[in-house]
């Protein structure tokens, strides 16, 4: 939070906020308390909210924003969960996933251990899961029960986790800036579902899928996703790139947020519900929140780790302290 760049763009935010407040302000005023505005009061406060805690992790350095990560997956995860009935059979298997699988994985991203980080959930965890489960005896949609958690695992911890992780992308000339990148994701992402839906409120007529998301159009997306990609490509000075890879960077985090978002919506309705929670007033649950941010997480992650050439492999290999752990616990 001492980077001038970033308290512009925090100042920018907070400047957009204090707009759509007084806006709300004089709405409610002119047109009384109408479930709309109501509605939009709800997602303007809640949005407050999240900027400061989000600002507050910021400035809690790499241990704040890790933590904070850390949080918004137990929640976000707990919310997966509780959507659907869960066997008793399943009960242990996610304790360990709360308790261990969990903690374990935000601990090799912090530490960092960029291998392990890698592959602690696509390769350990997911074997662990169906493992554990079928110790309990339960064998009543076995296969179904198992992919459940094993996707809530992936989507909620692990795709979440790369965005934190940025703050690690060595990048030449760009060292100990890499919270502005965080912030242009999340930023862009998240104006991205804000245009595409006020877009699609005012022009939008085409559904791109009806019975998954009937929010979402065809306009929406073309005018939304086009309005955001302006927003990120005019936020290029507080970026490693050029004006027209920004351009690029922006239309990539438009595209695969509208299909991440789209993809967990699907998942929503198979479980039969409109929101993943009530956690956040006017925006549903956590996970509401940051579906778009599940897809776009990863990709950018590794679309940058490619422009630039990084390796995180030479970069973060096991820390001395945790290697000495592993040794005195398993008693060499």
């Amino acid at each position: 939070m001492k980077d001038p760049e970033l308290l512009y763009l925090v100042g920018g935010v907070v400047g957009i906020l204090l707009i759509a407040t007084l806006v709300t302000k004089i709405l409610i005023g002119k047109s009384g308390e109408t479930p709309t505005l109501v509605n939009l009061r709800q997602r303007v406060n809640a949005w407050w909210w999240m900027m400061l805690v989000f600002c507050s992790s910021l400035a809690l350095g790499r241990t704040g924003v890790f933590g904070f990560y850390a949080l918004l997956s137990f929640l976000a995860l707990r919310e997966f969960i509780t959507l659907s009935p869960t066997p008793r059979g399943d009960h242990r298997t996610l304790t360990w996933v709360f308790f261990l699988i969990l903690p374990l994985h935000f601990l090799f991203a912090a530490a960092p251990w960029y291998g392990m980080f890698l592959i602690w959930i696509p390769v350990y965890s997911f074997a662990f899961i169906p493992i554990r489960s079928a110790l309990a005896g339960d064998t009543e949609r076995f296969l179904e029960r198992s992919a459940r958690i094993q996707w809530g695992v992936m989507t909620c911890i692990y795709f979440l986790s790369y965005l934190p992780m940025l703050l690690y992308l060595p990048i030449p000339g760009y060292e100990g800036q890499n919270a502005k990148l965080l912030f242009f994701v999340v930023l862009v992402t998240q104006i991205s579902d804000v245009m595409q839906y006020v877009f699609g409120k005012l022009f939008g007529k085409t559904k791109v899928a009806p019975k998954v998301s009937p929010s979402k159009t065809r306009e929406g997306l073309l005018y939304g996703g086009a309005a955001a990609t302006l927003i990120g490509t005019s936020l290029w000075w507080a970026t490693p790139f050029t004006p027209a890879v920004a351009a690029g960077m922006s239309a990539m985090l438009v595209a695969a947020g509208f299909f991440g978002g789209l993809v967990m919506s699907a998942v929503k309705r198979s479980l039969g519900a409109k929101d993943w929670g009530r956690g956040i007033p006017g925006h549903g649950g956590v996970l509401d929140r940051l579906d778009s941010l599940l897809f776009a997480g990863p990709l950018f992650f590794h679309v940058i780790a490619y422009y630039f050439g990084t390796n995180m492999y030479d970069a973060y290999k096991q820390p001395q302290w945790m290697y000495d752990a592993m040794r005195l616990w398993i008693g060499h």
